[in-house]
């Protein structure tokens, strides 16, 4: 079940939040509870119990790790929780890609390949998989205390409205939400519906209307394209992943704040960045959150020297890469990120601006470090959609073979006003006022009078969301597949 669905709009939804508001403050978890399981049980049934059991055995060996008296087996417990859930994570998702490169190399050598069933992902297991991590170290560190009630955890790990694609939240960000009787106020639930439905316009009326032209151009002839349309191309699922994946992001919060809880933020206008390394500060937040508490900082960070600095932030991306996908075009992703954090970080511009005294050269090179930025993560983002390398190298090739013989999108008008709305808010909050107005949509309490004219707003938009759905086929969120 994804949140961009009939069966989730109409029935699941209506349905679960009225049995939640019904449910006295001390049982809302189980609620809860009960609907996280038959939401991954509908997409997913085969998986649910891998999720439930492994859930439930991390639960026992946090409990045993912080009964233990001796340090060797605190550790012990400690290392089995993690081996499980990044075990999993290795087996789900790494296995076939494992195997089918053993198997070229046995190929090549003349050498009999191995036989293997494909290996099916459970939808979300790098955000479970991650979360799950998160509680274990923090709990070891003595960051938080482990939890008392086994219901708890498991709401914890598989709320349905964060389960399938994050934002990946840490225990300790939410503890008080989850064992306290969680207060329910008008207000709050109602601009929680105002970010759901703004998330779920930017993927319906957004995300998908880009991506079926993507996919269109992108299934054809790479070779033949002419650099406009390629960068054109390149350009829409620039946005189609960044509305994509934010409107998940805004569902999600949106959701959990109807529900009483506060999820972290996972985007801060990325493409408003003036480097890589401040891009990487503001897009998918919670993961590189993870990155740095539990691998940055405990491979030295910035603690041992440059060389090793410059080492530990290539060697993050590279596995930040291979976390997105069992892919080699999402290792070289993650490496091209790297090199660029590694050559930033060399010349010292790491997200700092010069401080000209001229406004018009601090303006200039304020447009120049965010076309810089914005031009990087677009090459970047081919690495990232075309998984076949071949196809890729030749997509980037025609970005920069400077043959400009025609458009082949002209004739579709739709798609490019709705490129040009993209690129509008995604560039918003480069400006004062936009920075305002994201702040008064997002983040201000509203008065009764101010609800009123964004819920008129906002309930366009969901009918306006409804009949695009309609309209179209089924298109699941990007990041469902990591």
């Amino acid at each position: 079940m994804v949140f961009s669905s009939h069966v989730f709009l109409i029935y699941f939804l209506p349905a679960f939040l009225l049995a939640y508001f019904l449910t006295p403050s001390r049982w809302r978890n189980i609620t809860l509870l009960l609907a996280s399981v038959l939401f991954y049980s509908w997409g997913a049934p085969d998986f649910i119990l891998v999720l439930l059991g492994s859930t439930v055995a991390n639960f026992y060996l946090v409990k045993a790790m912080c009964h233990a008296r001796k340090l060797g087996v605190k550790k012990l417990f400690c290392a089995l929780a993690i081996l499980l859930s990044l075990g999993l994570l290795a087996y789900f998702k790494y296995a076939n890609f494992f195997v089918d490169n053993l198997n070229s190399v046995l190929a090549s050598l003349g050498l009999g390949t191995l036989s293997w069933t494909k290996v099916l992902l459970p939808i979300g297991i790098s955000f479970f998989s991650f979360q799950s991590v998160t509680y274990v170290l923090d709990t070891y560190r003595g960051i938080n205390a482990p939890m008392r009630r086994l219901t708890d955890y498991v709401v914890y790990i598989i709320m349905f409205p964060q389960l399938i694609a994050g934002p990946i939240v840490r225990y300790t960000d939410i503890a008080d939400q989850i064992t306290s009787r969680r207060r329910l106020r008008w207000g709050e639930c109602l601009q929680g519906f105002y970010r759901f439905v703004i998330g779920l316009s930017k993927k319906v009326l957004v995300a998908d209307v880009l991506g079926r032209a993507v996919d269109v151009i992108l299934g054809g002839d790479i070779a033949s394209l002419d650099t406009g349309t390629a960068w054109i191309t390149i350009m829409a699922y620039t946005m189609q992943l960044y509305f994509d994946f934010s409107g998940y992001s805004d569902m999600a919060i949106g959701l959990g704040r109807i529900m009483g809880f506060r999820f972290p933020e996972n985007f801060n206008n990325p493409y408003i960045s003036r480097s890589i390394t401040e891009f990487w500060r503001r897009w998918h937040i919670t993961l590189g959150t993870f990155m740095r508490n539990y691998l940055y900082i405990p491979l030295g960070g910035n603690r041992k020297g440059r060389g090793r600095t410059y080492f530990n932030l290539w060697l993050v991306f590279l596995l930040s890469g291979l976390w997105h996908g069992a892919s080699w075009n999402f290792v070289l992703w993650g490496a091209y990120h790297g090199l660029f954090l590694v050559i930033e970080r060399l010349l010292g511009v790491g997200g700092r601006t010069v401080d000209f005294r001229s406004p018009v050269l601090r303006s200039l090179a304020a447009v120049g470090g965010t076309l810089y930025t914005f031009v990087v993560a677009m090459v970047g983002w081919a690495l990232f959609r075309i998984d076949d390398l071949s196809l890729c190298w030749q997509f980037v090739s025609r970005l920069f073979a400077f043959d400009f013989s025609g458009f082949a999108l002209l004739q579709q008008h739709q798609f490019y006003a709705i490129l040009a709305v993209s690129l509008a808010f995604a560039f918003l909050a480069a400006f004062p006022w936009g920075r305002k107005l994201q702040q008064w949509t997002f983040y201000t309490r509203f008065t009764p009078l101010q609800h009123i004219p964004v819920w008129l707003v906002a309930v366009f938009l969901l009918f306006f969301a409804l009949g695009a759905l309609t309209a179209s086929d089924f298109s699941p969120f990007i990041y469902f597949r990591f």
